[in-house]
Protein backbone atom coordinates (compact mmCIF):
# COMPACT_ATOMS: atom_id res chain seq x y z
CA UNK A 1 0.00 0.00 0.00
CA UNK A 2 1.18 3.49 -0.84
CA UNK A 3 -0.36 6.57 0.72
CA UNK A 4 -0.41 9.92 -1.05
CA UNK A 5 -1.12 13.01 1.01
CA UNK A 6 -2.22 16.32 -0.44
CA UNK A 7 -3.69 19.65 0.52
CA UNK A 8 -1.04 21.50 2.49
CA UNK A 9 -0.05 25.10 2.06
CA UNK A 10 0.05 28.53 3.69
CA UNK A 11 -2.98 29.97 5.45
CA UNK A 12 -3.68 32.63 8.02
CA UNK A 13 -4.75 32.03 11.59
CA UNK A 14 -8.44 31.24 11.77
CA UNK A 15 -8.58 29.82 8.26
CA UNK A 16 -9.57 26.31 7.27
CA UNK A 17 -7.75 23.67 5.28
CA UNK A 18 -8.51 20.14 4.16
CA UNK A 19 -5.90 17.44 3.85
CA UNK A 20 -6.52 14.26 1.92
CA UNK A 21 -4.75 10.94 1.84
CA UNK A 22 -5.38 8.43 -0.91
CA UNK A 23 -4.37 4.78 -0.84
CA UNK A 24 -3.00 3.03 -3.91
CA UNK A 25 -4.96 -0.16 -3.17
CA UNK A 26 -8.11 -0.93 -1.16
CA UNK A 27 -7.55 -0.33 2.53
CA UNK A 28 -8.03 -3.42 4.67
CA UNK A 29 -11.17 -3.33 6.79
CA UNK A 30 -9.15 -4.07 9.93
CA UNK A 31 -6.79 -1.17 9.33
CA UNK A 32 -6.68 2.08 11.21
CA UNK A 33 -5.75 5.37 9.59
CA UNK A 34 -4.17 8.30 11.32
CA UNK A 35 -2.92 11.80 10.74
CA UNK A 36 0.27 12.79 12.50
CA UNK A 37 2.25 15.99 12.47
CA UNK A 38 5.78 17.06 13.22
CA UNK A 39 6.69 20.64 13.95
CA UNK A 40 10.30 21.86 13.66
CA UNK A 41 12.38 20.60 16.55
CA UNK A 42 9.55 18.51 17.96
CA UNK A 43 8.63 14.86 17.94
CA UNK A 44 5.96 13.54 15.65
CA UNK A 45 2.58 13.42 17.37
CA UNK A 46 -0.79 12.02 16.56
CA UNK A 47 -3.48 14.45 15.46
CA UNK A 48 -6.43 12.19 14.72
CA UNK A 49 -7.22 8.58 14.05
CA UNK A 50 -10.09 6.64 12.50
CA UNK A 51 -10.91 2.96 12.31
CA UNK A 52 -11.56 1.92 8.75
CA UNK A 53 -14.37 -0.56 9.49
CA UNK A 54 -16.48 1.40 12.01
CA UNK A 55 -15.27 4.93 11.47
CA UNK A 56 -14.57 5.45 15.16
CA UNK A 57 -12.44 8.50 15.78
CA UNK A 58 -9.83 9.78 18.19
CA UNK A 59 -8.46 13.32 18.46
CA UNK A 60 -5.55 14.84 20.25
CA UNK A 61 -6.69 17.32 22.89
CA UNK A 62 -5.01 20.17 21.03
CA UNK A 63 -7.26 19.76 17.98
CA UNK A 64 -10.56 18.60 19.50
CA UNK A 65 -13.45 20.69 18.27
CA UNK A 66 -11.39 22.14 15.41
CA UNK A 67 -10.28 19.17 13.32
CA UNK A 68 -12.42 16.39 11.85
CA UNK A 69 -11.12 13.14 10.42
CA UNK A 70 -13.27 11.20 8.00
CA UNK A 71 -12.97 8.32 5.60
CA UNK A 72 -14.31 7.62 2.15
CA UNK A 73 -14.40 3.85 1.76
CA UNK A 74 -15.35 4.07 -1.92
CA UNK A 75 -12.45 6.32 -2.88
CA UNK A 76 -10.04 4.74 -0.38
CA UNK A 77 -9.39 8.15 1.08
CA UNK A 78 -9.02 9.63 4.54
CA UNK A 79 -9.48 13.35 5.05
CA UNK A 80 -8.59 15.82 7.74
CA UNK A 81 -10.72 18.95 7.86
CA UNK A 82 -8.92 21.61 9.87
CA UNK A 83 -10.86 24.64 11.04
CA UNK A 84 -9.79 27.51 13.22
CA UNK A 85 -6.15 26.97 12.41
CA UNK A 86 -3.58 28.40 14.78
CA UNK A 87 0.11 29.18 14.27
CA UNK A 88 0.93 26.28 16.59
CA UNK A 89 -0.69 23.94 14.05
CA UNK A 90 2.21 24.64 11.70
CA UNK A 91 3.89 21.33 10.93
CA UNK A 92 4.46 18.67 8.34
CA UNK A 93 1.37 16.47 8.36
CA UNK A 94 1.58 12.77 7.58
CA UNK A 95 -1.10 10.20 6.98
CA UNK A 96 -0.41 6.68 8.10
CA UNK A 97 -2.05 3.31 8.28
CA UNK A 98 -1.64 0.14 10.28
CA UNK A 99 -3.29 -2.75 12.05
CA UNK A 100 -2.82 -1.56 15.62
CA UNK A 101 -5.26 0.91 17.13
CA UNK A 102 -2.67 3.06 18.80
CA UNK A 103 -1.63 6.67 19.11
CA UNK A 104 2.06 5.83 18.76
CA UNK A 105 3.63 6.55 15.41
CA UNK A 106 5.96 3.60 16.01
CA UNK A 107 3.04 1.22 15.50
CA UNK A 108 1.98 2.56 12.12
CA UNK A 109 3.79 0.76 9.32
CA UNK A 110 2.69 2.59 6.19
CA UNK A 111 3.25 6.32 5.73
CA UNK A 112 2.50 8.99 3.21
CA UNK A 113 5.14 11.49 2.16
CA UNK A 114 4.03 14.39 4.35
CA UNK A 115 2.56 17.74 3.45
CA UNK A 116 3.54 21.07 4.96
CA UNK A 117 0.91 23.20 6.65
CA UNK A 118 1.97 26.71 7.60
CA UNK A 119 -0.32 28.97 9.61
CA UNK A 120 0.67 32.61 9.82
CA UNK A 121 -0.38 34.83 12.70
Amino acid sequence: VQLQASGGGLVEAGDSMRLSCTASVPILSNWHMGWFRQAPGQEREIVAQITWREGKTYYAESVKGRFTISRDVVREMVNLQMNGLKPEDTAVYYCAGGLLLTTSDLDYDTWGQGTLVTVSS
